[in-house]
This record gives structure tokens, C-alpha cells and sequence, in this order.
């Protein structure tokens, strides 16, 4: 079992960092220059978060119309590590922790725009008191 009980716990917290990002001054130019489409798909627990950076929208669960032009897929729990800064993206890609289809370049280029929100997600967690989450 992982850290999230079920979907809605993912889409809280996963899907809440990508709000604060599209949403975040300086850093929401930055991500909607990018022009970039998210679509993560997580497991234990099943979900769906589709972030389109340019026009700082998220969507939650499979139903989204928006076409990504970059897919990842990893655990939740893989999510949950990296917001808390503990997973290299490009890293877990080359072991198969994370498995990308799409322009995946265009994708790291915004890693270091990423990690601007590892202290937002960390105070998100504690202020929710999911202190585990901290911990995982």
C-alpha cells in the first residue's frame, strides 16, 4: 500500500502542487512559455493528472480533452518523492522508475522551475498535518 489511501488523496496533493504552480507568479510565465502538456499517470492508488502549462489549467482523472505532448507514468508514492525533492527525474527515468513518452528534453528543461515549488509542497503536507508524507 502506498503513502495516498485512495485517488482523491493523489489528486490533493499531487494535483494541488501543479495548481499552485499554474497559479504562482513568475514561475506560471514560465511553465505556460513552456507550452507543454502533462499528462502523469500514477499508480497505488490509480490516477490521472493532466497539467497544460500554457493555459495553467489542471485536470484530474482520465476524462481529460486536452492532448499531452509529454506522458509520465510512475507510482504515487514516486509523485509524493519527488515533490519532496528526493528523486531525480532524469535519474528514476534511466532506471525505469519512471517510464516518459514525448519530447522528454522539452520536460527536464523545467525541472529547475520545479523544484522552486519542493518548499511549497512540503509546508502544503505539514499544514494538512500528513506528516507521513514527509517521511515516505
Amino acid at each position: 500500500m502506498g503513502v495516498f489511501a485512495d485517488e482523491a488523496e493523489v489528486y490533493e496533493y499531487l494535483g494541488g502542487i501543479f495548481e499552485v504552480a499554474t497559479k504562482k507568479d513568475g514561475l506560471a510565465d514560465k511553465l505556460a512559455a513552456s507550452g507543454v502538456v502533462l499528462r502523469v499517470y500514477y499508480t497505488d492508488p490509480e490516477a490521472v493528472v493532466t497539467v497544460d502549462m500554457e493555459s495553467r489549467s489542471v485536470e484530474t482523472g482520465s476524462a481529460s480533452t486536452a492532448t499531452p505532448t509529454v506522458e509520465l507514468h510512475m507510482t504515487a508514492d514516486t509523485g509524493n518523492r519527488f515533490w519532496l525533492g528526493k528523486v531525480n527525474l532524469a535519474m528514476a527515468m534511466a532506471k525505469g522508475t519512471v517510464r516518459a513518452k514525448g519530447p522528454v528534453p522539452k520536460l527536464l528543461k523545467l525541472i529547475p522551475t520545479a523544484k522552486e515549488l519542493f518548499p511549497e509542497y512540503r509546508a502544503m503536507v505539514a499544514e494538512r498535518g500528513r506528516h507521513d508524507l514527509l517521511e515516505a
